[in-house]
């Protein structure tokens, strides 16, 4: 398939009347008189003249000044494209002649490739031919597998990667090693599993997980950003900064795998640094975001490279003189209880963990705990912890995604519900703690839907207590499977 075919599926699908290349900008497509870019970078005159050589052939001649029409029969059916190419530069608008095109095939909205290599279904010479393509889909992440066509997911759904062959063991096992840290190829022989972050330049990092199943050698590759996003761009609520401003004190902030928990943590980090200036430790497996000093000194460390694990560096950072630790995972019973002694001697400490909402991370750091030291550690985090932020992803209108955040800010009431046993009872205080800036799941969700930026359908199928957020969802007028469920309560 020609490069511009793509382009041409892209315009049917988001039923655009004309398709737009200019030198030095981005494609556009314009659409109910609008214009929206579809490319993350702009195009050069070669690669424009490039698309055209490519389906007109020698019908086309670059460097002619002057405008010309020309005529493609393409797989979506016939198109008129007029070229303009004068001093200014070279322009390309392409519409549908005649009778509606026939429906194009199932496709993600392709963006401008840039020749960095290009885009083709040849076998992948270096992995990041991948990763850049991956990046200019707007993807979060990339999946690799043995005997499969790359996929990537694009606002949380997982799709084909365009363009690409299948990938066999042999030819995948190479370009993954080829970037794997020495360290980590001793591992993976060992194991067969292994994590590390690899730089793409200055455009993003990777974390990366290798690994072997069934089929063979795989792969999954998530997209850190090289901007750290803002707190005022995520539009964290005042809680999570108010945890920033803590001296001492437990905060977790929690969420199943992709659910942007690096991100709010980043964000919050990135508060500190331009608000505080404190002494900050991260402890990450790999290291995600890269803080530079603000305000802060910020010292990264990363597990198997920089320290042998979580624990040892929590231990070694108590005579680092810090202000602020961060544990990017909390994955044993002893990393907890180091990072609660850790809050209780006179730190702020952020942690993670894979729970869905704020009642089950408290359940969660108690239950790691043998029964005969549970009665002690109730006492020690209801002293300890300050607040959890539990958050989980959704589809927004339009495309992107958008985090809906449950925030339990621990008051003397939950602190001693923690004490007691009696954790079951915090989703009660925290309706009636809305005043304070607590919120459950339920009512960040409501507010995305009654704000027009998630579909309520979207919102339904992610919230944890459907039942319940059925019911908000019928008493707020919106119509939907939920009614039904509802009335059979």
């Amino acid at each position: 398939m020609a490069v511009l075919d793509r382009y041409l599926e892209a315009m049917v699908k988001h039923k655009a009347e004309a398709l737009v290349f200019r030198a030095g900008a981005a494609v556009e497509l314009i659409a109910s008189g609008s214009v929206r870019p579809i490319s993350s970078r702009p195009a050069s005159e070669e690669q424009i003249a490039g698309l055209l050589v490519e389906v007109l052939g020698a019908t086309y001649t670059p460097g002619l000044t002057g405008t010309r029409t020309y005529s493609y029969a393409a797989p979506i059916g016939s198109v008129s494209i007029d070229v303009e190419d004068t001093i200014v530069g070279l322009s390309v608008r392409i519409k549908l002649a005649g009778a509606a095109p026939a429906a194009p095939k199932p496709s993600v909205a392709i963006s401008m490739p840039d020749r960095r290599p290009p885009v083709n279904a040849g076998p992948v010479q270096h992995i990041d031919e991948l990763f850049h393509q991956m990046l200019d889909l707007k993807a979060s992440d990339l999946h690799l597998k043995s005997h499969n066509v790359p996929m990537v997911r694009i606002d949380g759904s997982m799709t084909v990667m365009p363009d690409r062959a299948v990938l066999t063991p042999d030819q995948l096992g190479p370009i993954i090693e080829a970037i794997m840290p020495a360290r980590n190829r001793a591992e993976f022989a060992e194991t067969n599993d292994s994590d590390f972050a690899y730089e793409l330049g200055e455009r993003a990092r990777m974390r990366c997980n290798v690994f072997r199943d069934i089929g063979g050698i795989g792969a999954v590759f998530r997209q850190i950003p090289s901007k750290i996003l803002t707190a005022e761009e995520l539009r964290l609520p005042k809680a999570c900064l108010d945890f920033c401003q803590y001296d001492k004190g437990l905060v977790v902030v929690t969420g199943p795998t992709g659910s942007g928990k690096s991100t709010t943590l980043a964000a919050m980090v990135d508060w500190i640094n331009a608000n505080r200036d404190d002494h900050i430790i991260t402890i990450e497996d790999p290291v995600e975001f890269v803080h530079k000093d603000k305000k802060c000194l910020i010292n990264q460390r990363e597990v198997g490279t920089q320290t042998k694990s979580f624990k040892a560096a929590l231990r070694a950072a108590l005579r680092e003189d810090p202000d602020i630790v961060l544990v990017g995972e909390m994955r044993d019973l002893e990393t907890v209880a180091i990072a609660i002694e850790t809050a209780e001697t006179g730190h702020l400490v952020f942690g993670t963990l894979h729970t869905n909402t704020a009642p089950s991370t408290v359940d969660r750091l108690i239950d790691q705990f043998p029964t005969d030291r549970q009665s002690q550690i109730r006492v020690m985090l209801s002293e300890s912890l300050k607040g959890v932020v539990a958050q989980t992803l959704l589809k927004k209108k339009g495309g992107g995604r958008v985090a809906a955040l449950e925030i339990l800010i621990v008051t003397t009431g939950v602190a001693n519900l923690i004490r007691d046993g009696k954790t079951f009872q915090i989703p009660s205080m925290m309706q009636t703690g809305r005043g304070l800036g607590m919120q459950t799941l339920n009512d960040s969700m409501m507010d995305l839907v009654k704000n027009d930026i998630v579909a309520p359908e979207e919102a339904y199928d992610r919230a944890p207590a459907k039942k319940e957020f059925g019911s908000l969802l019928t008493r707020a007028g919106f119509k939907g499977p939920w009614s039904t469920d509802d009335k059979s309560a």
